[in-house]
Order: structure tokens, then C-alpha cells, then sequence
């Protein structure tokens, strides 16, 4: 009898801590009793009811980055092409979670599919490539919305690609090739234009040096020769002065020694002569040089 109340007591016991659960963070487990939801467990020691209670689900409350494959969807202008999306959504209610919809993965791959069709639907090859910022605003405020009734909270949606057809991707190159040929041309051209206006810039500059240097040269050149003019009339101003000086000196000479008369006139009956000495058919002689000719002959003839 001790050893079955033994067996029954240790038989308690682990009934009991096979029963005892520790939550740990950011995780949640439903509960079920008797087949019915009873309770969501949150982080902590918990103990269940062994053989009425039941472990429903266990759930993460991190959140999960789903990368789905892509999707063949057809813009407004018929053009077909492949996207696929990455969603990244977080379990806000574990009971929502367990009890609103059979595989919630699934079925958000699913509605993001049939979301973005719509979407793409409405818009044409060349906006569907720009747009992706309002593509992603639009499907995470559907998404968000539609899955509310699951527990589900979708943070954000990402476009991951966006794949064109092969004909439509060879145009697209072929476009930018052109692109990147005209912007090239334009490029060189402006170069071209630049070189241009530099070129001309640098002859207009060298002209104008050229007419300044020609025009300081012109000046220098006028100055040179009116100093040159300068000195020039300054020597003759300065022989004429030396030449009246001498003049002066001469004639302060002559009448230091006070000379008459009859020299003077002597000097200038020989200046008469060295006029009469050159080239001229006709003397004029004045009176007083005439007379003084007679004396000197009247003065000859007395010494024979």
C-alpha cells in the first residue's frame, strides 16, 4: 500500500511539471480547454490543467519578412511582366491569429497577388517602372486592412522586381543607348562651343595686349623724341648763349683796352674783307669804312 501511494504521489508530481510552461519573450500560446479557447498565455510561468487543458498554438510575436514569388501581372497598356514583393508583417492577436483563417501566409501571399494585379492594372509600363513608392503605399494600406480579422498587422511592402518582357527590355536599352549617345553629343558639343568661345576670349585678348603695347610704344616713342627735341633746343639755347657770351666778353675786351675809333673800324674793314672773299658780285660799303680806306691809303702813301 506505501509503495502505490508513492507511485501515486511521484505520478502527481510529474503530472504537474510536465504541465508547468514558462512563455518566453515576444512569443504567445494559445490556450484550449476542452476543445474551446480558454486564454492566451504572454511571457511568464504558467500552469495548465493536465488532461482538460491544451496548447493550441504557439506564436512569435516578432515580425516575420515573407519574400513571395513573382507574379505575372499585365499593365494598362497590355504589357505582361513579372514582380515579386516582400512583406513584412507582425501577429498583433494570437486568437485572431489561430481561429480567422487556415494558413495566414498563404493566404497574405495570395491577396498581395490579387492586390497588386489591380494596382498594376490601372497603370501603364512606364509608370508602373517610377512608381514604386505608391505601389508599395497602396498595397501595404490594403493589405493592413484585409488582414485585421486575422491578428495580422502588415508593416510595410517592399516591390522587390519588376521584370519586363525581353522585347521590352531590349527597346529599353536600345532607348537609353540613344539617350546616352545624345547626351554625349550635347556634351561634346557644348565642349566644342566652350573650346570656341575660349579660343576667341584668348584672340581678343592677345589683340587687345597687341594695341596697348603698340599704343605705350607710340607714346614712349613721342616721348623720346620731344625729350630728345628738348635737349636739342636746350644745346642750341646754350650755344647761342655761349656764343653771345663770348660776343659780350669780346666787346668788354675792346673797351677794357679803350679801343678807338679808327680800330674799330679797322675791324671791321677786315670783317668787310672776309665778307668779300666769297661769292657776291655786289658790296655795299658804308661811308665811314670809305673813309677810313683813304686814311689808310693817304697813310701808305706818306710811309714810301
Amino acid at each position: 500500500m506505501f509503495y502505490v501511494f508513492c507511485g501515486l504521489v511521484l505520478f502527481v508530481i510529474v503530472i504537474l511539471i510536465t504541465n508547468i510552461r514558462i512563455v518566453p519573450q515576444s512569443d504567445a500560446y494559445v490556450i484550449e480547454r476542452l476543445g474551446a479557447f480558454s486564454s492566451t498565455w504572454n511571457v511568464g510561468l504558467h500552469v495548465k490543467l493536465p488532461f482538460i487543458e491544451r496548447i493550441a498554438n504557439k506564436i512569435s510575436l516578432k515580425e516575420h519578412v515573407s519574400d513571395f514569388a513573382p507574379q505575372p501581372v499585365i499593365t494598362k497598356d497590355n504589357v505582361t511582366m513579372m514582380i515579386d514583393t516582400v512583406v513584412y508583417h507582425q501577429v498583433t492577436d494570437a486568437k485572431l491569429y489561430t481561429y480567422g483563417v487556415v494558413s495566414p501566409i498563404n493566404a497574405i501571399e495570395n491577396l498581395a497577388a490579387t492586390t497588386l494585379r489591380n494596382i498594376i492594372g490601372e497603370l501603364e509600363l512606364d509608370t508602373t517602372l517610377t512608381s514604386r513608392d505608391m505601389i508599395n503605399t497602396r498595397m501595404r494600406s490594403v493589405l493592413d486592412e484585409a488582414t485585421d480579422p486575422w491578428g495580422i498587422k502588415v508593416n510595410r511592402v517592399e516591390v522587390k522586381n519588376i521584370t519586363p518582357p525581353k522585347s521590352i527590355q531590349e527597346a529599353m536599352e536600345k532607348q537609353m543607348r540613344a539617350e546616352r549617345e545624345r547626351r554625349e553629343s550635347v556634351l561634346k558639343a557644348e565642349g566644342e562651343k566652350q573650346s570656341a568661345i575660349l579660343v576667341a576670349e584668348g584672340q581678343k585678348a592677345s589683340v587687345i595686349l597687341t594695341a596697348e603695347a603698340a599704343k605705350a610704344s607710340t607714346i614712349l616713342a613721342a616721348e623720346a623724341a620731344r625729350e630728345a627735341a628738348i635737349r636739342n633746343a636746350e644745346g642750341e639755347a646754350q650755344a647761342i648763349l655761349t656764343v653771345q657770351r663770348a660776343t659780350a666778353d669780346g666787346l668788354a675786351m675792346i673797351k677794357g683796352v679803350d679801343a678807338d675809333a679808327a680800330l674799330i673800324k679797322l675791324k671791321s674793314l677786315e670783317t668787310l674783307a672776309k665778307v668779300a672773299d666769297g661769292q657776291a658780285t655786289k658790296i655795299i660799303i658804308p661811308s665811314d669804312i670809305q673813309n677810313l680806306a683813304g686814311l689808310v691809303t693817304s697813310i701808305g702813301e706818306f710811309a714810301k
